[in-house]
């Protein structure tokens, strides 16, 4: 139980650098943030796998390349579900969702130590 509170405070910090670093996602507060993290952990186990799914032939055509539209997706759909977060555009959606992957994981790597 304490690894999911961990998970869901790590995300929400990604969360809130990713707003600051990109112009174009706001997040208004912290609490929006943990929020968001929370509904962010639900749309990757629950809606990513179907999305993935039905666009596993555009997935193969494009090497793959597509599961970045599939990620920000997710993130857009986030942002929807969301008070207080936001999202203004696609490719908002695109480097936001990569930069909270790879901010995340190095959290992740920074407490797992």
């Amino acid at each position: 139980m304490m690894e999911f509170f961990v998970t869901l405070i790590v995300t929400a910090i990604s969360m809130i650098v990713t707003a600051y670093i990109i112009p174009g996602i706001v997040i208004s507060s912290t609490s929006a943030a943990l929020i968001g993290a929370f509904i962010f952990g639900i749309v990757n186990a629950i809606v990513k796998p179907i999305l993935i799914l039905f666009t596993l032939p555009a997935t193969i055509l494009s090497l793959g390349l597509f599961l970045f539209v599939v990620n920000a997706l997710c993130f857009w759909i986030v942002a929807y579900f969301t008070p207080g977060f936001e999202v203004k555009g696609f490719f908002d959606a695109l480097f936001g969702s990569i930069l909270v992957s790879i901010v995340s994981g190095f959290l992740s790597q920074f407490l797992d130590k």
